[in-house]
C-alpha cells in the first residue's frame, strides 16, 4: 500500500493540508479561518508540546471544552501522535468526567476555561492545559516549538484513535474504542452519499465529542478541503440566525429535534393559522404548494446555499419529513452508532425516501438477524472496517455485542424493503410487547403525540401492563394561545391541564392501532434528561436503572 493511502489521520490530514495549503478550514463565526497550512503549523507545535510532556503512542489525552478551532487542533495533535484522543462531552458532570479520565487513565488532559472548574478538584494526577491557549494551567507555558513528523512513530491503520465514552438512553456509559482505520474509512465511505468539495461552508452546532458530529462534521469536511464554521455560544435561535445570515453555509448537521421544533413552532403556525389556511392545508395538491413555498422561506432563513442538511441521531418525525420533501428542503437522513465510527447507513438530497434511513454505506455488510417471517424486522447485524475494536476494559460486554464472525450486534430493529431501503422500527431493549404478543414501539407513538402543539416533549413506557404517556407540555405556547383570558400562565396552566392530558389521549388513540392505544398520561414537570444527540434517556423514566433502583418519575395522570 502506498504510504498516502493509509487510513489513517495523520497521513490523511498533512496530505489535505499540503493540497489545500492557502485554502480556509477553521474559524469562530465573525473571524478569519485559519489556513490549513497554518492549522497544520498548530498541530505540529502541539504535537512536540505534547512530545515535550512525555507523551507518546497509546497514551490517553482528553478534550473537555465546547467545539472551537483549537479543539479540532488538539485532536489532529493528539491522534497525529500515535496517542489516543477521549472526548468528553461538555453537559457531563464533575462526578462522571472524574470516572471517565480515570477509568481511561487519561495522562493529560485540555479543558476549555469555562469548565475548568469542574476538574479543578480531581482526586488523582493530571497534567492540566488550557484548550484556549494550550498553556498549562499550574505553570502558563506556551507551546512553542516544532519537530519534524519522520521524528514520530509511524501511525498503524488499526492503532486505536479514540476512546468515546457514550451517554446512551439506557444508563451505563462504556468507553467504545475506534481506530484510525475505523473513522477514516467511515468518512470516506460517508463522503460518497452526497458530493461535498472545497468551497463548502459547514455551520458546526453539534458536539465534537459526539462521534457524529466528529466524522461527519469534522473528517468529511477535512477530507474535502471544506471551512468549518462554529459558534462561540450555545446554537439559541438569537445566536443562529444571525450566524446563518453570516456564514451562508452550504452544510449543516443537526437532530431530528431542531427541525421538529422550527416546523411546530414557525412553519406550521404559518401556514394554517388562520381558519381558510387550515382547510386549505388539508387538500394534498394545495398542501404541497404551500410547503412549497414555505421550503424557499425556509431556504433562505438557512442562507440561500444549504444544499446538504443533515439530520441524525433519532428518528425523524414522519409528519415533518413529509413537509421536507414536498417543500424540497435538501434534507438528508443517516442511521449509525458510536460503535460504527457512526454511519451505517444514508441517504442524500437527490435519493430521499420517506421515513427510511438509506442504504448502507459502501464496503460494509449488514443484515437484519432472525427476521420476522410475517413482518421481516428483526435485530440490525453491521460488519466491516468501521466496526469499532470493542468495549475499552470490557471484555465481557464486548463479546455480548461483537460476534465471533466480526458481525456487531446494534440492539436496533429495522428491515430492508425491496430496494434495500433500511428502516429502523426502534431499540430492541424499549420494544414493549402487547398482551396479545404484538410489537408495540414506543418511539412511533411519541412521534404522534409530538405533533400537538402544545405538547413540548413525551415518552411512552409500560408501567404494570399498561401504556403509560408521560407528556411535558409547553407552556410558553399555551400562554400565547389563550393569552387575551387575561389570566397568569400558571393559573391558565393549572385550568387546562387536565384538558390537554385528556386530549392526548383521546388524540393517539384516533391514529394508532388497537394494541398501542395509551391508557394513561401523566404530567411530566420537569425536562426530560437528554443524551448529547437530545435522545431521551429512558432507563431514567421507564423502569429499572442500571444498578437496579426503581427511576420512575410519578405524575398527574388521566
Amino acid at each position: 500500500m502506498n504510504e498516502n493511502d493509509k487510513l489513517t489521520i495523520p497521513v490523511r490530514f498533512f496530505a489535505q493540508a499540503e493540497k489545500y495549503a492557502d485554502r480556509p478550514f477553521l474559524a469562530f463565526v465573525g473571524e478569519q479561518a485559519l489556513t490549513y497550512e497554518e492549522v497544520a503549523r498548530r498541530v505540529r507545535k502541539l504535537m512536540a508540546f505534547l512530545q515535550r510532556n512525555g507523551i507518546g503512542p497509546g497514551d490517553r489525552v482528553a478534550i473537555l471544552g465546547s467545539n472551537s478551532p483549537n479543539w479540532v487542533i488538539t485532536y489532529l495533535a493528539i491522534t497525529s501522535s500515535g496517542a489516543v484522543a477521549v472526548p468528553l462531552l461538555p453537559d457531563f458532570h464533575a462526578g462522571e468526567i472524574a470516572r471517565f479520565l480515570e477509568h481511561a487513565g487519561a495522562r493529560m488532559l485540555f479543558v476549555g476555561d469555562a469548565h475548568f472548574n469542574k476538574v479543578k478538584d480531581l482526586a488523582f494526577s493530571l497534567v492540566r492545559v488550557s484548550l484556549d491557549d494550550f498553556s498549562l494551567h499550574d505553570e502558563g507555558t506556551p507551546y512553542d516549538e516544532v519537530v519534524p513528523l519522520e521524528a514520530y512513530p509511524s501511525v498503524q491503520e488499526d492503532d486505536l484513535a479514540v476512546i468515546i465514552y457514550t451517554s446512551g438512553t439506557t444508563g451505563r456509559s462504556k468507553g467504545v474504542m475506534l481506530t484510525h482505520r475505523n473513522l477514516v474509512f467511515d468518512a470516506l465511505m460517508s463522503k460518497k452519499i452526497h458530493p461535498i468539495g472545497e468551497k463548502d461552508v459547514f455551520l458546526s452546532i453539534l458536539p465534537l465529542s459526539h462521534t457524529y458530529e466528529n466524522t461527519i462534521g469534522m473528517m468529511i469536511p477535512l477530507l474535502s478541503g471544506s471551512e468549518i464554521r462554529y459558534l462561540k455560544r450555545p446554537p439559541t435561535p438569537a445566536v443562529l440566525l444571525p450566524a446563518l445570515r453570516e456564514v451562508r453555509p452550504t452544510v449543516m448537521l443537526t437532530v431530528p429535534l431542531i427541525i421538529e421544533k422550527i416546523h411546530k413552532k414557525q412553519v406550521l403556525p404559518a401556514l394554517t393559522g388562520k381558519r381558510l389556511m387550515r382547510t386549505l392545508y388539508r387538500l394534498p395538491p394545495l398542501r404541497r404548494v404551500l410547503n412549497r413555498m414555505a421550503g424557499k422561506k425556509l431556504l433562505k432563513t438557512f442562507g440561500g446555499r444549504l444544499h446538504f442538511y443533515g439530520i441524525g441521531g433519532a428518528k425523524l418525525n414522519e409528519s415533518v419529513e413529509r413537509f421536507l420533501l414536498e417543500a424540497r428542503f435538501p434534507y438528508a437522513v443517516g442511521y449509525g452508532l458510536t460503535e460504527t465510527s457512526p454511519l451505517v447507513a444514508g441517504f442524500g438530497p437527490h435519493d430521499q425516501r420517506l421515513q427510511s434511513t438509506g442504504r448502507p454505506i459502501h464496503g460494509i455488510e449488514v443484515k437484519i438477524h432472525d427476521p420476522d417471517p410475517a413482518t421481516g424486522e428483526g435485530e440490525i447485524w453491521v460488519k466491516g472496517p468501521n466496526v469499532m475494536k470493542g468495549y475499552y476494559k470490557e471484555p465481557d460486554l464486548t463479546r455480548e455485542v461483537l460476534t465471533e464472525e466480526g458481525w456487531f450486534r446494534t440492539g436496533d430493529l429495522g428491515l430492508f424493503d425491496e430496494d434495500g431501503y433500511l428502516y429502523i422500527k426502534g431499540r430492541l431493549k424499549n420494544v414493549i410487547i402487547g398482551p396479545g404478543g404484538e410489537n408495540i414501539y414506543p418511539e412511533d407513538i411519541e412521534s404522534v403525540i409530538n405533533t400537538l402543539w402544545y405538547v413540548d416533549e413525551s415518552l411512552v413506557i409500560e408501567e404494570k401492563g399498561k401504556l403509560v404517556a408521560l407528556v411535558r407540555l409547553n407552556l410558553e405556547e399555551i400562554e400565547k394561545k389563550f393569552r387575551e383570558l387575561k389570566e397568569s400562565a400558571a393559573e391558565l396552566y393549572e385550568k387546562n391541564v387536565e384538558t390537554f392530558l385528556k386530549e392526548v389521549k383521546e388524540h393517539v388513540n384516533r391514529q394508532v392501532n388497537r394494541f398501542s392505544r395509551i391508557q394513561e398520561v401523566k404530567l411530566q414537570m420537569e425536562p426530560f434528561v437528554k443524551t448529547a444527540t437530545n435522545k431521551i434517556k429512558r432507563f431514567l423514566y421507564g423502569g429499572k436503572g442500571p444498578e437496579g433502583d426503581d427511576l420512575r418519575h410519578a405524575g398527574r395522570q388521566v
